[in-house]
């Protein structure tokens, strides 16, 4: 008896030592990376509380060391619910004077976020109040940099606008008016149709929103001018080349001109999600001198003049129009760049996916000559099967040696991103005085990374239509507006499920795992991701965005012997 429970004492010894070694393995043989603590404080005003707007921001500006304070949430807006403007600038007044600086949106200081900015009317007088309220801000400040930014009305009606065919009709007249301002011939007794067929007070509505807008705008570049704003950025929301919007713009260039005011200080920009990031990369770069030289690269011969959905300008004019406005400059040769600026704009209509191999190729080659990549990553139908990141991981293509990766939305917004958080990190290094600190911001970057990647290809380019599909099979039509209590909470079940098996595939792919080795200004290092967590949610009750976050659990290779 005696022999037979020392043999089950061995039995299970050994049981536990093989539970141990293959469910719990040792540490990896290397030393654990973290993010550096935040040294510098500035304050957001997000443009509304969904993740691009806010947690992109928050979680960019660890890269450079900033901690980014933003208001609590019972003040922020939710969804169709508009923000406490009178508690938000009150948070502002009692916060900036313990910050550096201050980004600030204008729509969520004065309607409520951008949502509410879109319905929502300002009178002369409350348009005058806030530019009251700015200056105070800058009397009480005066040492604080306040960069604040405002979004042009997007050509679609507003939603008080009753009626799917006077919406229709509207957006054909917006784009026959900005047709005819631009000097092209238009079919007049078509404009003249349209005119009849809108009632006078669906125009007048239409109208009025923006001229309310160009009025707030003229008022707050006087602000720019008086020394109140250190900058201002204003942002064309979903634009098309002609339309009514665009004739705003082109009065708001002239009076930028007129003014005298140098695009450092005032300027029109294509977008409105990515402008806070923006911004804070081009605050970075005027604080250290950094201007960063950046080489746009293309998929295709195509792909610098295509013009991709919800955008009013091609793919190298919106590149350009980024650098330009995080405070870099184009570089004419990769040899002469810090960052490579890929652009990839598939689209199977025009084949231009078959060339997917080489341009993963082309990648390879700049990794190889050890190039900082931003690659953007764009589909035209917004599908998995028209973007490059499955065949980079299919051929165990290092992913953590990029710089950065975007590929949600309108083009404007991916171009933004991946430009902003690539400048940040480069002009990060560019500044680390040790090489424990620029280990730090190289954890801090492949955070962001990753969390670009899983939201904006494995969500976005596959998991969001099955949500979606699933849901309208189910019978609920509008996935825009779901039901808190009862299909939000089965969407996000879905959402979790759905994610957490590409996770566990993704995490486990040689192309996450191999080991990499980043040149930096304090050296080359040898990195490499040995695990991946992640967390994730709907924060709005609709499924065109997720709330993410990942950890992942980051080693330096010891040097070798």
């Amino acid at each position: 008896m005696k022999r037979i429970y020392i043999l089950l004492g061995l039995m299970l010894c050994l049981a536990f030592a093989c539970w141990h070694t293959f469910l719990h393995p040792a540490a990896p043989a290397g030393i654990n990376i973290q993010p550096n603590a935040p040294s510098q404080n500035l304050l957001l005003v997000p443009l509304d509380g969904r993740p691009p707007c806010r947690q992109f921001v928050i979680d960019a500006g660890t890269i450079a060391g900033y901690a980014i304070h933003t208001p609590p949430s019972e003040l922020q807006d939710y969804y169709s619910a508009p923000g406490d403007t009178a508690g938000m600038r009150q948070w502002l007044q009692e916060n900036l004077p313990e910050q550096e600086a201050a980004i600030i949106s204008i729509d969520q200081l004065l309607y409520g976020g951008l949502l509410a900015a879109r319905e929502k009317e300002a009178t002369p007088a409350q348009q005058d109040e806030l530019i009251a309220f700015l200056r105070q801000l800058h009397a009480q400040n005066p040492d604080k940099p306040l960069l604040a930014f405002s979004i042009l009305p997007r050509q679609t009606p507003q939603d008080t606008i009753d009626g799917y065919q006077e919406k229709k009709d509207l957006l054909a007249y917006s784009r026959l008016k900005g047709r005819q301002a631009a000097g092209l011939a238009v079919d007049e007794t078509e404009l003249a149709r349209l005119e009849a067929a809108i009632s006078p007070e669906n125009m007048q509505k239409y109208l009025q929103h923006f001229a309310e807008n160009e009025a707030l705008n003229r008022k707050l570049i006087a602000l720019v001018k008086e020394g109140v704003l250190t900058r201002l950025v204003l942002g064309q929301d979903d634009g098309e080349e002609y339309s009514i919007p665009n004739i705003e713009k082109s009065h708001l260039w002239a009076f930028m001109q007129q003014e005298g005011l140098p695009e450092e200080k005032a300027v029109i920009t294509h977008g409105a999600d990515e402008i806070a990031l923006t911004m804070l990369a081009a605050y970075q770069n005027e604080r250290t001198g950094y201007r960063p030289q950046v080489y746009i690269a293309y998929n295709h011969p195509t792909t610098r003049e295509t013009i991709m959905p919800y955008m009013a300008i091609d793919m190298a004019a919106t590149a350009r129009e980024k650098i330009a406005l995080l405070g870099g400059q184009e570089a004419v040769s990769a040899d002469e760049a810090d960052l490579i600026l890929y652009l990839s704009t598939n689209d199977y209509e025009k084949d231009t996916v078959s060339l997917r191999s080489q341009n993963v190729q082309e990648l390879r080659d700049y990794l190889d000559q050890s190039r900082k990549l931003a690659l953007v990553d764009l589909s035209k139908h917004f599908t998995a099967q028209e973007t490059i990141l499955p065949l980079l991981l299919e051929n165990d293509f290092p992913i953590n040696s990029l710089t950065a990766y975007a590929g949600w939305n309108t083009a404007s917004n991916a171009i933004g991103t991946a430009a902003a958080s690539a400048s940040l990190y480069l002009s990060a290094q560019k500044n680390a005085p040790s090489q424990k600190e620029a280990l730090g911001i190289v954890a801090s970057n492949i955070r962001f990374l990753q969390n670009r990647i899983l939201e904006d290809y494995f969500y976005l380019k596959e998991d969001i239509d099955t949500v979606n599909h699933t849901l309208k099979k189910a019978g609920y039509r509008n996935t825009a507006d779901l039901d808190l209590e009862h299909n939000w909470r089965w969407a996000n079940a879905m959402l979790q499920a759905s994610m957490q098996k590409h996770l566990a595939a993704y995490k486990q792919s040689q192309s996450l795992k191999k080991p990499v080795q980043l040149h930096t200004e304090q050296g080359a290092f040898t990195i490499f991701v040995d695990d991946l967590t992640m967390e994730l949610s709907y924060p709005w009750p609709r499924t065109f965005e997720i709330y993410l976050e990942t950890t992942p659990y980051i080693y330096q290779s010891p040097p070798s012997s």
